[in-house]
């Protein structure tokens, strides 16, 4: 066969052929695809072309173009300077929920708990929406009132203080009585109940800290 046969470029049969068609792409990484996201949307969100965020920033416009479509994965040098651009933290980047560092919760928007009786209230002070390892409540409990809990997930703690009242607190059946300012630290992965003794109403600030981020 000559070089300028055409015939060497086919196959000798049909299991040589070479496979040209598009191959499925990898997974894509879920971090740099969350970074891509979430900088479209900041962006987006404060009407800024890509030409004004470079200048904004001091990272070019190339280098923005190529994070929003995922093909970039930023350092954290270049994230810093993206995220002061925009004034937001970086922690912003790698939420899988739009939360730009500060959220402004007002009362009425305050999600509320209420015990069948009414006795029991707790009010969470913190955005449901966002990606946690932490809840915050304000618990008030009517005078003479109990709330039980069985108990929540493997590694829970809970750390209460007394803002106004006295409360009871039992853990597994062990009492502790909490004035004004007192507070308490228990793993909450077991039997615990709130217990106001008084005929005033009792007010406690909770915080919930789960050994794993909730999304």
């Amino acid at each position: 066969m000559n070089a300028q046969d055409p015939s060497r470029f086919l196959a000798d049969d049909a299991s040589s052929l070479l496979d040209l068609a598009p191959q499925p792409a990898q997974d894509e990484d879920p971090c740099t695809q969350q970074v891509a996201q979430n900088l479209q949307r900041l962006r987006s969100k404060r009407h800024l072309s890509l030409d004004a965020l470079a200048r904004q920033c001091g990272v070019s416009r190339a280098m923005l173009a190529q994070i929003e479509s995922g093909r970039s994965v930023p350092s954290i040098k270049v994230l810093c300077k993206i995220a002061r651009g925009l004034k937001v933290s970086v922690a912003a980047f790698l939420e899988n929920r739009a939360f730009e560092g500060v959220a402004l919760l007002t009362a009425s928007q305050s999600k509320r708990l209420v015990s069948a009786n009414g006795s029991f209230v707790s009010r969470a002070l913190f955005p449901f929406d966002v990606a946690r390892q932490s809840e915050f409540y304000e618990l008030r409990l009517s005078p003479l009132g109990e709330e039980h809990s069985t108990g929540h997930g493997p590694g829970v703690q809970e750390n209460l203080v007394v803002a106004q009242g006295v409360l009871e607190i039992s853990v597994n059946e062990e009492r502790y009585l909490l004035s004004p300012g007192d507070s308490i630290l228990f793993y909450a992965d077991q039997p615990h109940r709130y217990r106001n003794p008084a005929d005033s109403e009792a007010v406690a600030y909770l915080v919930v800290t789960h050994p794993e981020r909730l999304d």
